[in-house]
C-alpha cells in the first residue's frame, strides 16, 4: 500500500453542547434526555446537572477568545437538538439558531474553523418518549433535523460530523444504563445501534443530495478491548466487546457488513435495504481515542462481561485508564491496514487529572502536558507511517460536565470555577500554544 503525500494539518479543541452550554431553560429551549437522567436522584455523581454548566451560551466570546489566543485552527463543538427544534421535529426555535448563528460567525471572524457535531448524545426527551434510538422512526427524525441544521448553517460550515461516539451512546444508555436515557435492555441495546447506523446513513445521503461541497463525516470511540485475566472466557468476551464496540460501527459504514459474531443479535432490526443506506461515502472520519480496555467476562452481567481498571504496573489516569501512546498509534495503523478508510481526525484525545490551583493562582498539571505529549508523538509517528490524519482535537477547551461523573473529572485546558464561571488557563494551555506555534512555524 502507497503512503500518501502529508497533507495540511489542523490542531484543534472541542467541547458538547450539555456540557458547556447550561441556559437549559432560556429562549425556546426544551429538555433533553441528560436534563431529565441528571434531575434524576442518585444517577450523576453529587446530584450535579448541567443546568449552569460552564454557562458558554452566555460566555461563548470569552471562550472564542481563549481560543484564540491559544491558536487553534478549528474548534468542534455540537448543536443542542432541543434547542432548535424543542419537540425534536416540525417547528424551528429561531433564538436557537440565532445562538448557533452568532457562534459560527464569532469563530470565523477569529479565524477559527467550525466543525460541527449534530449528535452528541442529548437527544429531545420528546423523541425519547416516543421510543428515541429504539425506534426505526429515529432515521427520519435525524435526517430532518440534519437537513434543518444545515440549511441555516451550512453557507459558512463545511465540516459536519453526523454522530459522536455512538457505541457510547448505545452501549452506556442502553446496555449498561448508566448513561442517559438510562436503560438496560438488551433488545433495547441492540435496536439502538442499528438505529444509529440508519440514521446515520439516512442523514449523510440527504446532506450529500443538498450540497456535494459539505465535507461529511462521522466520530467513532475507538479503542480495542484485551482480556483482563488468561482465561479463555475473558478473551471470547474481549473479542464481544470489540465487535460490539468499534466493528458493529465500523463494519457497517465501511463494509457495508455487521460482524458475523454479533449479527444474529442485531439481525431482527434489519430490513431490506438497511445495509445499502448505511453504507454511506464519508469523507473523514473522527476518531475518539482515551484509553485500551480490560475486559473481563461477568457472566451475571446483561452484555455478559465488564470492563476493569488495568493491572497496577501500568501508568494511568485519575479515571483508571491506561496511559499507552503506543497502543494509540498501533490502533491507527490497524484502521489503515483493515479498512478503506478515508482521512482520519482525532476528534478527541485528552486525559483526566486532579487539577490543583496553586498558590501562584495557576494549575501546573504536568501529568497532562506528558500525556498529550505522548500522545500526540504516536499520532505524527502513525502519519508518518502513511496513517492519512488531517487534525487532533483535545478534548477539551474547559473543564466541564462529565457526563454521570458529574463535574469531578478535570479534562480541560481551561480550569473553569463553577462557583464563578472564572476561567483559568492550565500550563497545558501554554504548552499547546507553544506546540502549535512550533507545528505551524
Amino acid at each position: 500500500m502507497s503512503i500518501p503525500p502529508i497533507q495540511p494539518f489542523l490542531w484543534g479543541t472541542a467541547t458538547a453542547s450539555y456540557q458547556i452550554e447550561g441556559a437549559v431553560c432560556e429562549d425556546g429551549r426544551a429538555p433533553s434526555i441528560w436534563d431529565t437522567f441528571s434531575h434524576t436522584p442518585h444517577k450523576i455523581e453529587r446530584s450535579e446537572t448541567g443546568d449552569i454548566a460552564c454557562d458558554h451560551y452566555h460566555r461563548h466570546i470569552e471562550d472564542i477568545e481563549l481560543m484564540r489566543h491559544l491558536g487553534v485552527q478549528a474548534y468542534r463543538f455540537s448543536i443542542s437538538w432541543s434547542r432548535i427544534l424543542p419537540t425534536g421535529k416540525g417547528k424551528e426555535n429561531a433564538p436557537g439558531f440565532d445562538f448557533y448563528n452568532r457562534l459560527v460567525d464569532d469563530l470565523l471572524a477569529a479565524g477559527i474553523t467550525p466543525f460541527v457535531t449534530l449528535f452528541h448524545w442529548d437527544l429531545p426527551q420528546t423523541l425519547q418518549d416516543q421510543g428515541g434510538f429504539a425506534s426505526r422512526d429515529i432515521s427520519g427524525w435525524f435526517s430532518d433535523y440534519a437537513v434543518k441544521t444545515t440549511e441555516r448553517l451550512g453557507d459558512r460550515v463545511a465540516n459536519w460530523i453526523m454522530l459522536n461516539e455512538p457505541s457510547v451512546f448505545a452501549f452506556l444508555g442502553h446496555a449498561t444504563g448508566v448513561h442517559a436515557p438510562g436503560i438496560a435492555d438488551l433488545k433495547t441495546f441492540f435496536a439502538t445501534t442499528h438505529h444509529l447506523n440508519l440514521a446515520q446513513g439516512a442523514a449523510l445521503q440527504a446532506l450529500r443530495s443538498n450540497n456535494a461541497s459539505w465535507k461529511l463525516g462521522t466520530t467513532l470511540n475507538i479503542h480495542r478491548g484485551v482480556a483482563a485475566d488468561g482465561s479463555e472466557d475473558s478473551t471470547r468476551m474481549a473479542e464481544r466487546h470489540n465487535d460490539l464496540w468499534n466493528a458493529s460501527f465500523l463494519e457497517p459504514l465501511l463494509s457495508g457488513t455487521y460482524p458475523a459474531r454479533i449479527l444474529p443479535e442485531v439481525e431482527p432490526y434489519i430490513r431490506a435495504g438497511d445495509l445499502k443506506l448505511i453504507r454511506q461515502p464519508i469523507d473523514f472520519l473522527g476518531v475518539n481515542h482515551y484509553f485500551r480496555a480490560y475486559i473481563q467476562a461477568k457472566p451475571d452481567a446483561l452484555i455478559g462481561y465488564e470492563q476493569v481498571a488495568p493491572p497496577p504496573p501500568l501508568p494511568r489516569t485519575s479515571f483508571e485508564w491506561e496511559i499507552n501512546p503506543g497502543e494509540f498509534r498501533d490502533l491507527l495503523l490497524e484502521l489503515r491496514e483493515r479498512y478503506q478508510c478515508p482521512p482520519i481526525y482525532i476528534t478527541e484525545n485528552g486525559a483526566y487529572f486532579d487539577d490543583v490551583l496553586s498558590e501562584d493562582g495557576k494549575v501546573h498539571d504536568a501529568n497532562r502536558i506528558a500525556f498529550l505529549d505522548g500522545y500526540i508523538k504516536a499520532m505524527q509517528e502513525a502519519r508518518e507511517r502513511g496513517v492519512d490524519i488531517r487534525g487532533y482535537f483535545v478534548w477539551s477547551l474547559l473543564d466541564n460536565f462529565e457526563w454521570a461523573s458529574g463535574y469531578r473529572p478535570t479534562f480541560g485546558l481551561v480550569k473553569v470555577d463553577f462557583n464563578t464561571q472564572r476561567r483559568i488557563p492550565k500550563d497545558s494551555y501554554y504548552w499547546y500554544r507553544d506546540l502549535i506555534r512550533q507545528q505551524c512555524a
